[in-house]
């Protein structure tokens, strides 16, 4: 089921005092909070906001499986990032998104990122468990005409729950 997507989004970061460590150096934990908010802010471009995708889908969230990143210039105290973000694979219950950063329009950093669509087992509820991406939320990510049709499936899903 890969499919690489079309739909990216760029999230402007402006790098605070409290994100640096003593040499004002982006602290490497903060780049992953920055790329956790891109992922939810790529699900607000394509039409679905992270809260609502929980009530919605009946799920706990979109949980990080696997994460790589490669550090390549610093960023610093009072600079202005770019972060560009992507779906690069869906499968039946994962997913892969790529962030590259970007500072003074040289690349920073990257990251690819597995998530999974997740649920609470219905035999544990201790337990969250892997659940099927619906494929109107994939749609979202691709053309233009699919996104259209995607979005109206979303909206009539929404009505149907009470």
């Amino acid at each position: 089921m890969s499919k690489k997507t079309n739909l990216s989004n760029r999230k402007t970061i402006h790098i605070e005092w409290g994100d640096c460590d003593p040499a004002q150096i982006v602290h490497f934990p903060r780049y992953f909070a920055y790329f956790d908010a891109c992922t939810a802010a790529l699900f607000e471009k394509a039409g679905v906001q992270k809260r609502q995708m929980l009530k919605t889908y009946g799920i706990v969230g979109i949980p990080l499986v696997d994460v790589r990143a490669s550090f390549l210039k610093p960023s610093r105290f009072s600079d202005t990032v770019i972060v560009e973000s992507e779906i690069t694979r869906w499968g039946r219950s994962s997913f892969d998104v790529c962030h590259r950063l970007f500072n003074k329009k040289v690349l920073a950093a990257e990251c690819r990122e597995t998530r999974v669509w997740a649920a609470l087992s219905a035999t544990d509820p201790e337990k969250i468990k892997s659940k099927t991406v619906p494929r109107e939320v994939i749609e979202l990510f691709s053309t233009p005409k699919k996104r259209d049709n995607a979005r109206g499936a979303v909206k009539k899903s929404r009505r149907k729950r009470p």
